[in-house]
């Protein structure tokens, strides 16, 4: 049913819930899974100026070993406890709209399902804050399982 399943991390608590989930699937179905972390250059440009900015899309981090390190930390993680249990890691560090990042990233490598964790936000909160997980449910034709974070605590 899942040869291929995608992971988007962020390495906070709530993409550790859901990657909980995502692993299960992977031994389940024996499927490949698929860490991304996407660097969100809309929020990184209020402080990086377009010359930075252009560097980082074309995988050029320059300056900005900490963005760097952290996105290697969060795709490592996922890698270390998917190999843990015998499961196949790709990991993928990318730039830009991260609902527009997963979506190209799922159907250019023929994902099944994607698993993403939610903060669980609503009305006021998640409308003036957006919500990743909400515009790639909008955005991808493919599967996209969501955990909330809420449920575990």
């Amino acid at each position: 049913m899942y040869e291929k399943i995608l992971i988007p991390t962020d390495g906070s608590d709530t993409a550790e819930v859901a990657l909980d989930h995502a692993l299960d699937l992977a031994e389940t179905y024996d499927a490949e899974l698929h860490s991304l972390y996407v660097v969100d250059t809309d929020s990184m440009s209020l402080s990086l100026g377009p010359e930075q900015l252009d560097r980082i899309e074309q995988g050029n981090w320059g300056e900005m070993d900490e963005v760097r390190e952290r996105a290697e930390s969060a795709t490592g993680i996922v890698a270390d406890r998917g190999h843990d249990r015998g499961i196949e890691v790709v990991e993928h560090v990318a730039s830009g709209k991260p609902h527009s990042v997963i979506e190209e990233y799922a159907e250019s490598n023929d994902i099944d399902l994607v698993v993403m964790g939610s903060h669980g936000r609503s009305g006021v909160r998640r409308a003036l804050l957006g919500s990743v997980t909400e515009r790639t449910l909008r955005s991808t034709d493919v599967p996209v399982m969501v955990v909330e974070a809420r449920q575990n605590e």
